[in-house]
């Protein structure tokens, strides 16, 4: 009965993560539809995108995204032992956090113009300068990202997503107000909304939250606790992924492939990430919490049956819906961004580079699972070194294959990193604690895939007719594509699923109705 109520549980936080996450990537698209508008994939779109190459090194070198990992299971120790200590501890890590990356930021401020010229070896004299100030205004953000991950640390320890949820929504609302509001040229609103959306939604709002919890942060720079710390974050700091740094090539490589690339790649990626963000990132950051208390407990059949559930409903999720967004890759693009200054040809260039990126988000959300039961295990060094080898292994075939062929082998790389650092990550868990967490896995998706095909196809079939043949505008006739699309698809995948292999649909059930129930 514990068992079931801690994955009841689990289900309820996903539902919470997966709700903010799906309306923080609709804010996204908004944003990125705002961008598309004005400036389209154009040299100024391109150093926008660019600017943020440098502050997400930064949040990677300072595993801003992993506090919570490195720091919920230490914290939770503390506080079940010596609820002062604990505090004590979280002090200390609160204090070298932002001391870090306030030296790093300000650092990179100073050499802001040599940062830009090795961040877009393609652009020109005047565009490493006018990215150079953007990157200056971009990059105190990432003070405000790292102390704010320590004060949403402690609400995820105790249970309150509700806050942690909100923090993209402020984020992408704050770029896309200083985009359209702010008096400054070209992409310097934006640019200025970042900042200010870190400010609040990452920093202030879970400071606010925490506080009224009992936040207790004193003047504190030494604690035992911290070597330890140190230890289990140090390779996500310097052990940076194929998967952490997969945006940062499609920047830098991007611009050496011309004029707009950046742009277009990036577009592409945010569409792509919609699926991953949805039911990948969700079902991790919802699964974490549980699968560090079983290992800490040593309930290694738990475990593995935890893991197993939460990869099995993740795929039985995604595979269809990257089916259909594959058939649905031009109408979708047409959509969402054609219109202003992103006209039809940018749309055409674009839909490859979505469809094969949508080709790496089952795989990006393997990796993200699994790399969970690592963490969560206490070994932040496995995954370090196996993303650390895939991508070194990557960067040649970036510069001397992809970036001098344009941008879609620039994409194709990016989605053969993806899977081969998922792929290794499974194969190095499976010989050190068994096949048990991936029983059925690859017969399931397997299932799934032949289920999906002939209701891709006929997706496919239903959106390019309408298309063609409605006499609508280009958004209005890609919508009732979609719309259709989708209809379509999801006829013609569900009922031989219900007949056949209803498991599959059970993932799918089991969100609505949880979802309908709060």
């Amino acid at each position: 009965m514990g068992i079931l109520t801690a994955q009841h549980r689990m289900g309820a936080a996903a539902v919470i993560m997966g709700a903010s996450i799906m309306l923080s990537r609709f804010m996204g698209l908004l944003r990125d539809k705002v961008i598309s508008w004005q400036f389209g994939a154009s040299g100024e779109a391109d150093m926008y995108f660019a600017a943020f190459v440098v502050p997400d090194i930064i949040n990677y070198l300072l595993a801003g995204g992993y506090v919570s990992i490195t720091l919920i299971p230490l914290l939770a120790s503390r506080f079940q032992e010596d609820e002062q200590d604990a505090w004590r501890f979280f002090s200390c890590v609160f204090w070298w956090a932002l001391a870090a990356s306030v030296l790093l930021t300000g650092l990179a401020a100073v050499w802001a113009a040599p940062l830009a010229a090795w961040v877009a070896p393609g652009f020109s004299e005047t565009q490493t300068a006018r990215l150079a100030s953007f990157l200056r205004i971009i990059l105190p953000a990432q003070v405000f990202f790292l102390g704010g991950a320590c004060f949403s640390a402690l609400l995820f320890l105790r249970r309150q997503f509700t806050v942690p949820a909100l923090t993209p929504l402020i984020y992408n609302g704050a770029i896309i107000l200083g985009g359209l509001l702010l008096p400054v040229p070209g992409m310097e609103g934006f640019c200025w909304g970042v900042t200010a959306g870190a400010a609040l939604g990452a920093f202030i709002l879970p400071w606010m939250a925490a506080r009224q919890d009992g936040l207790h942060v004193s003047w504190q720079w030494r604690h035992p606790l911290m070597g330890r710390f140190l230890l289990i974050a140090l390779p996500l700091m310097l052990g940076q992924s194929v998967v952490m740094l997969n945006e940062q090539f499609l920047r830098v490589f991007g611009s050496l492939a011309g004029d707009g690339a950046v742009s277009l790649l990036s577009y592409a990626r945010r569409i792509a990430q919609v699926p991953v963000g949805m039911v990948g990132q969700a079902a991790a950051v919802a699964s974490y919490p549980f699968l560090a208390a079983l290992a800490a407990r040593g309930e290694a059949e738990t475990f593995d049956r935890t893991l197993n559930a939460a990869l099995k409903s993740s795929l039985a999720l995604l595979i269809p819906c990257v089916m259909w967004m594959l058939a649905a890759a031009l109408p979708t693009m047409r959509f969402i961004f054609q219109g202003g200054q992103f006209n039809a040809a940018d749309t055409l260039a674009s839909v490859p580079l979505l469809q094969l990126m949508l080709l790496m988000t089952p795989f990006w959300t393997a990796q993200m699972i699994i790399g969970r039961a690592f963490y969560a295990h206490g070994d932040t060094l496995t995954p370090a070194l196996a993303g650390t080898a895939v991508t070194l292994a990557s960067i040649p075939v970036f510069i001397f294959w992809a970036a001098p062929a344009g941008a879609p082998p620039i994409a194709a790389v990016s989605t053969l990193g993806v899977l081969v650092y998922a792929l290794l990550l499974t194969e190095i868990w499976r010989r050190r604690h068994g096949s048990a967490a991936f029983a059925g896995i690859v017969r399931q998706s397997c299932q799934c895939l032949l289920l999906c095909l002939p209701a891709t196809a006929a997706a496919w079939w239903a959106g390019e007719r309408c298309m063609e043949a409605l006499p609508l505008a280009p958004a209005f006739a890609a919508l009732v594509a979609l719309a259709c699309g989708g209809l379509v698809f999801a006829l013609c995948y569900a009922l031989p699923a219900w007949k056949l292999a209803p498991e599959l649909l059970a993932p799918l059930l089991s969100r609505l109705r949880r979802g309908a129930a709060s």
